[in-house]
């Protein structure tokens, strides 16, 4: 499973780029981004519904096949979605801190799925609703794809695009050799961006640290805390997604305020090392005696999550204005779409790698609660260590970080200055 979930992600690594590229170099009367925001939103929405709408009675091999296919082309068509969408984002507005403010209510946004996804699973194994979890699970994907649908395309519909490059290339047609140079071009310099690389391994070694012991997390809260419990388990991880959701809602606009205060560097260092914490005290609060521990941590771990991605989406808008500045073109699609495929790699690194750590440990599913006390112990070695180290290297990357503010504002008024004497000539 870990297996067929990553496949689709590592080929982000071809789609990804190419849709950037393709969204900062569109031409229409409706704007670079939002066409594709709209067309992404409703396929993304009927390819998840039809997806999870398999017959009874198949092979495995039949359904990972089929899990497969249908992964590859919802991953297709979200990119088709999000890359633009993440582009309109970038370039919304040129203030300093407004941008932490833009993406701040984006990832509020954004936090109401995180709040009902913990709840899923209790959702699809009540007997009440449901006659199985099949069925729960078929039906929940016709309303998840509907609500994908209907809220996706409100971007392309109410927002506005602002933004354009310094200086528009003449409408001409371009031959295949052409338009791959121009890729190549494009994508060479983004990764050559030394402060934009640093968001990356930054954003990269925190979530991704995170993600990889998620289902650590998981099994330890059923398997250990509970006893093998599964309603039990399956209450506390609601409740701990829950409480995680809640706090990365009333962190976004705290930190918004207080990167305006101490600066995004700073504001991002402060709330890793909240994580960090977290992360520790999961070893004493893993207790089968007292399994209420277990959500003690997720406030602070959330801590972190709440702040990465408001402060990295203002910080790669301020990178987006320097390239623009060395280079003369804007590439918000190119960055967005590198960056969220390094947040996808580490994805499908953690997915694939996660069931192999877990059988690393030992641990069999059919041994339920009673796994050996061995295994349990490096599984919560696992779950601790992991994630501890992965959130300090994030914070060493990020502490050479050096745009500033006052540097950010400097590239600003070059490039309105540069705007100015275009429009004079």
């Amino acid at each position: 499973i870990g297996i067929l979930l990553a496949i689709p992600r590592l080929t982000d690594a071809l789609t990804d780029p190419i849709m950037g590229y393709i969204s900062d170099n569109t031409v229409s009367r409706h704007g670079r981004r939002r066409p594709y925001i709209f067309w992404g939103a409703i396929s993304v929405g009927i390819i998840f519904a039809l997806m999870w709408q398999l017959p009874r009675g198949h092979s495995d091999l039949f359904y990972s096949a089929a899990f497969l296919i249908g992964s590859l082309l919802f991953y297709l068509a979200y990119t088709v979605f999000a890359t633009p969408w993440v582009a309109l984002g970038y370039e919304m507005t040129p203030d300093y801190h407004e941008r932490t403010r833009v993406q701040g209510v984006s990832n509020f946004m954004g936090q109401i799925g995180f709040f009902i996804v913990p709840w899923l699973y209790a959702i699809m194994e009540n007997d009440r609703w449901f006659s199985d979890s099949i069925q729960g699970v078929r039906t929940l994907a016709i309303i998840l794809g509907v609500l994908v649908a209907v809220l996706g395309i409100l971007p392309a519909i109410i927002c506005k695009e602002k933004s354009a490059p310094l200086a528009a290339e003449p409408k001409e047609k371009k031959s295949p050799g052409k338009i791959l140079g121009e890729f190549i071009q494009a994508f060479t310099i983004t990764i050559r961006c030394k402060p934009f690389l640093k968001l990356c391994g930054a954003t990269f070694f925190l979530f991704n640290g995170l993600m990889l012991v998620g289902s650590f997390g998981s099994y330890i809260n059923i398997f250990y805390v509970c006893g093998g419990d599964k309603d039990m388990g399956a209450k506390y991880m609601g409740l701990f997604g829950t409480l995680s959701s809640i706090t990365v809602f009333l962190v976004i606009p705290f930190i918004t305020f207080l990167s305006k205060k101490i600066g995004k560097k700073n504001a991002f260092i402060l709330a890793s090392s909240v994580t960090l914490v977290g992360t520790l005290i999961k070893w004493p609060c893993y207790n089968p005696q007292m399994p209420a521990l277990i959500l003690l941590p997720a406030p602070l771990i959330s801590f972190g999550m709440g702040a990465l991605f408001t402060l990295m989406g203002s910080m790669i808008a301020d990178v987006c204005d320097l390239d623009e500045l060395q280079t003369g073109a804007r590439r918000e699609g190119m960055f967005g779409s590198i960056y969220w495929w390094v947040v996808k790699l580490g994805m499908a690194m953690a997915f694939a790698l996660a069931g192999g750590l877990l059988t690393a440990t030992g641990f069999d599913v059919d041994l339920s609660g009673n796994q050996t006390e061995t295994t349990f112990l490096l599984m919560r070695i696992m779950d601790v260590i992991i994630p501890a180290a992965t959130t300090l290297i994030a914070i060493w990357i990020l502490a050479t970080f050096s745009l500033t503010e006052k540097r950010a504002h400097d590239v600003r008024m070059e490039l309105e200055q540069r705007r100015e004497s275009v429009k004079i000539v």
